[in-house]
């Protein structure tokens, strides 16, 4: 897995608006926040309002969400590309969400979970990676908001003081062989 401090890895991706995302499309942006998702799995769909509220929060401060899956189509058909432009439509997702289909760019960054997190500060150096907050289930009773927490960091000028979290939620999907 990348270790706090690694560079931002270069990846291109399709996108379900039709266009191709890599990380020198939001060079502008002050924070980029990389999170591995899908559509099937039942944490990944809690935090799905969240996410879309984070970038309402954060966009206008310099933050740019990434949504990219990576899970294996084939077993889990649910997490197909078409399946993924209906569910962003669905959804409302105001950020790219993007296919991984060879699972290259999961395996450079080692995710292991859908929802699992990765903030570039201005310097694209990895400054955060694990989870949104502290209640995946109900997020009336959360307590800590670990992604906010950090991107409020970057966006002053500070360093994350908590810059790993254990991300929980659904192992990907990996492909046979």
């Amino acid at each position: 897995m990348l270790k706090i401090g690694d560079p931002l890895p270069p990846f291109r991706l399709p996108g379900t608006d039709g266009r191709s995302y890599g990380p020198e499309d939001f060079r502008d942006k002050k924070t980029l926040v990389v999170i591995f998702s899908c559509n099937h799995c039942p944490t990944v769909q809690a935090y799905e309002d969240r996410m879309v509220a984070l970038q309402r929060e954060f966009g206008p401060k310099g933050v740019q969400l990434l949504a990219i899956n990576p899970n294996d189509d084939q077993g889990y058909p649910e997490d197909s590309f078409e399946n993924m432009v209906e569910r962003a439509k669905a959804k409302g997702f105001n950020f790219p969400y993007l296919r991984d289909a060879s699972q290259e760019v999961a395996r450079t960054y080692g995710a292991d979970h859908t929802p699992h997190i990765f903030v570039f500060g201005p310097e694209r150096k990895l400054a955060y990676t694990g989870k949104i907050d502290d209640d995946w289930k109900d997020p009336s009773r959360v307590t800590r908001r670990h992604l906010a927490e950090a991107l409020d960091a970057l966006l002053s000028g500070r360093t994350v003081e908590e810059p790993e979290t254990h991300a929980i939620g659904c192992s990907i999907k990996w492909k046979r062989g």
